[in-house]
């Protein structure tokens, strides 16, 4: 979700430029920043925003300038006479001593710079603004597509990983009721204790029952093919993607939790490491 794009245009005497950035965000918030005189187009830009990108922290910028020298600043001289007015008039209340000019002049609304009398409502001009918005965002969003196809890559590569690491928990975990058998009865014997060969299989039964680990696995195999198939979609899958590393952890975690075998306990650890890495970079998917 980060990048970076750059669009600028021009008119009649003007020139402006709309630098659009994206970092990673588990939502989407955009930030505008519009010059002085500007604000009319805080809706319209978002609205273009909004209909790009549905993840990440966006912010927009957008600088004018006129073209060649500036204009010169012209004072709003009936303004300014009644704040000096409504000033004189508070002095002599309260005793405080009259205002300066320079403060006056410094209230909003008393000087109008060139470069703000620019900003005066134009619908031509706004039109071409947001024209030219449109290709920062369209640049933004390709600059996201490239490092999209990069994370694209990084994630099926974790999903080969998981779906790996899932077969080979398989073919142990078909092993554990011989080995937990084998270990109750070595226990046994260390104990120099009998018991009836159809009481030996009831309780090794009961422990492979609790250490099956088979509808972990399967659920692990299904979130692989889920994951797979958001990847090869056309629609936004970050937050769907997730999701899915929270339930391939949740597996995970109940087949280390399960495990009567050391190398089974091996194998689940490698999964969660590998299902972090997918996390991580789901959070880089839109």
């Amino acid at each position: 979700m980060t990048g970076f794009a750059r669009a600028q245009g021009d008119d009649a005497g003007r020139r402006w430029a709309w630098e659009a950035r994206s970092v990673n965000g588990r939502g989407l918030d955009l930030r505008l920043r519009l010059p002085s005189g500007y604000d009319r187009l805080d809706a319209p830009a978002r609205g273009a925003a909004q209909k790009r990108f549905q993840r990440g922290s966006v912010s927009l910028t957008l600088s004018v300038e006129k073209a060649g020298e500036g204009a010169a600043p012209r004072v709003n001289r009936s303004l300014l006479a009644e704040y000096a007015r409504l000033a004189r008039e508070i002095a002599a209340e309260s005793g405080t001593a009259p205002p300066r000019v320079d403060g006056l002049m410094a209230l909003r609304g008393v000087i109008d710079a060139g470069d703000e009398s620019a900003a005066a409502a134009d619908t031509a001009h706004d039109a071409a603004i947001l024209a030219t918005l449109d290709e920062a965002l369209a640049a933004l969003a390709q600059a996201r597509r490239a490092e999209g196809e990069t994370t694209a890559a990084a994630l099926a590569r974790d999903l080969t990983e998981i779906a790996r690491l899932t077969e080979e928990a398989g073919s142990l975990a078909a092993l554990q009721p011989a080995a937990l058998k084998a270990g109750l009865t070595a226990r046994l014997a260390e104990l120099a204790t009998t018991i009836a060969p159809e009481r030996l299989a009831a309780e090794a039964a009961l422990l492979a029952a609790k250490a099956d680990v088979r509808e972990e696995l399967d659920r692990l195999a299904a979130h692989v093919d889920q994951a797979r198939g958001l990847l090869a979609g056309a629609a936004a899958a970050g937050r769907k993607l997730e999701f899915l590393a929270q339930e391939f952890n949740r597996e995970a975690n109940t087949l280390c939790s399960k495990s009567a075998d050391l190398a089974l306990t091996r194998l689940g650890l490698e999964l969660k490491t590998a299902i972090d890495r997918l996390r991580e970079q789901a959070a880089n998917v839109e």
